[in-house]
This record gives C-alpha cells, structure tokens and sequence, in this order.
C-alpha cells in the first residue's frame, strides 16, 4: 500500500486525500439524485454547504487529537492542527458534528429531522466504501496481529503501522460489510415508504459494525489504553442507542396514526 504518489519533485498526490476529496463530491451527489425519492430539498444543503464543511472539518480533527492525546499534545502551533501530511480525522466527529450544524438549522427553519435522515444515511454508507477503501491505502485504518488466515503485510517502509507480522483486513472487511449494508438499505428503500426507517436502521447496523470489528483494530487511544474498548466503540454505541430510540418513537407515532385511521 502506498499512502502518496511523488508527482512531481516536492509534489505529492496523497491517496486518502484524494479519497476524502471523491467522497465530498459522491455525497453531494448521491444526496441530490435521492431528493426526488424522499421528497426534500436538497438546496437546504447546498445553501449551507459551507457551514456543513467547516464544522466536519474542524471537529472530526478535533476528536481525533483528542483520542489520540497522548501523541498529539505536543502540537505547538494551528497549522500543525489543520495541516497534516497523515489526512488523520475522527470519523464520529464528522457525524456528530454535521447533525448538530443539521440540528440548528431544522431549528431555524422549523423543519423536521425525519425528512432528511433516509437521504442522509443511505450518501453516508455509500460514501464509507470510498473512504475505507482510501483508508487502506493511506493507513488510517488498520488491523491487530491475527491468526484467521486473512491477514495482510504491511512492508513499505514509511508505514505507521507498528506490527511487522500481517495484520488483520480491517479497512477491507469495514468496505465489504459498508458496501452490504449500503446495499440492503438501498434495496429496502424501494419497498419501506416510510420517512426515517431506513435511516435509523443504516445508522444501528452501522454503529453495529464498529462495535464489533473495532475489537481488531491496531490504533489506540485514550480510552483503549486502559480498557478493551476504545472511543469508535463509545461513539458507536452512543449513536446506536439515540438510533433505537428514534425508530421506536416513529414506530410508535405510526401504530398510533394506524389506529386512528382503523378506528
């Protein structure tokens, strides 16, 4: 795996940046084509475009300096903060961060969260297949020492990765189970009409798969040095939970108008 592509002399072509870079592009657009389908108006993103981007960009770095405290108290200065050659960003500080700005702005405007989560979601899954698969390649995502059979090498001499015996898949299982998950909500999507079950069910299964897989991962943090878990697997489980409770609360809210509608 080769995190960045000499172009010219000086000049380098990272791969996860380039990921990021698709990514940004792939959700908005996948977001656009899903407007018609769920029925809202995908200018409300586009006019708050930036707001949406600052904020994912400074907190989803923020959280990971610091789950990562231990190496990265030693920033002395904002451009070591904002400007890093390693692309390293808390993925859970994105999402939180982007529905809080979501959050806001339905307050403002006096809309309803329930009408944008389906679109939401199903551009975030399809956009963490692109993601992972750039974190293969640039390293920021990668397994523990394992004995399944599946294991990968990490030989360039510029890797990060602190094992020199093959490492658990993580960034390729966490595509190919991303790529499933995307898959079956899309598929769902044509047959559940229903505004925000299949947003709250891609955000549980989701979470699930952190929850899970973060046990082989190779990173550590504040929170995974002294304990089994680590803070993917806090935020996930966070998330799952406030996933439940929405989809139990719109579960309720249609048996009570189904039974109004019987009576």
């Amino acid at each position: 795996m080769y995190p960045f592509i000499e172009i010219f002399s000086g000049t380098f072509l990272y791969a996860f940046g380039v990921a990021l870079s698709i990514c940004f592009f792939a959700f908005l657009w996948l977001l656009k084509k899903l407007s018609k389908r769920f029925a809202y108006s995908f200018t409300f993103f586009s006019h708050n475009i930036l707001w949406f981007f600052v904020s994912v960009f400074i907190f989803s770095r923020l959280l990971y300096v610091i789950g990562r405290w231990n190496d990265m108290k030693f920033i002395k200065d904002p451009f070591q903060f904002f400007i890093m050659s390693e692309f390293n960003f808390s993925l859970f500080g994105a999402i939180f961060w982007f529905f809080i700005v979501l959050f806001i702005l339905l307050r403002l405007e006096r809309g309803s969260l329930t009408r944008y989560i389906d679109g939401l979601v199903l551009s975030f899954l399809f956009i963490l297949i692109i993601g992972y698969i750039g974190a293969f390649f640039g390293w920021q995502v990668y397994g523990r020492e394992t004995s399944f059979g599946i294991e990968i090498l990490y030989k360039n001499p510029f890797t990060p990765v602190p094992y020199q015996v093959p490492v658990f898949p993580l960034p390729i299982v966490y595509t190919l189970i991303s790529f499933l998950i995307f898959s079956a909500m899309y598929m769902l999507s044509l047959f559940i009409h229903i505004k925000g079950y299949i947003g709250y069910m891609g955000l549980i299964l989701f979470s699930a798969m952190i929850l899970i897989f973060e046990f082989f991962s190779g990173k550590q943090d504040i929170v995974s040095i002294y304990s089994v878990f680590n803070l993917p697997q806090i935020y996930a489980l966070i998330l799952a939970l406030w996933s439940w409770y929405q989809l139990f609360h719109l579960f309720l809210q249609n048996k009570d108008t189904d039974t109004q509608i019987k009576a």
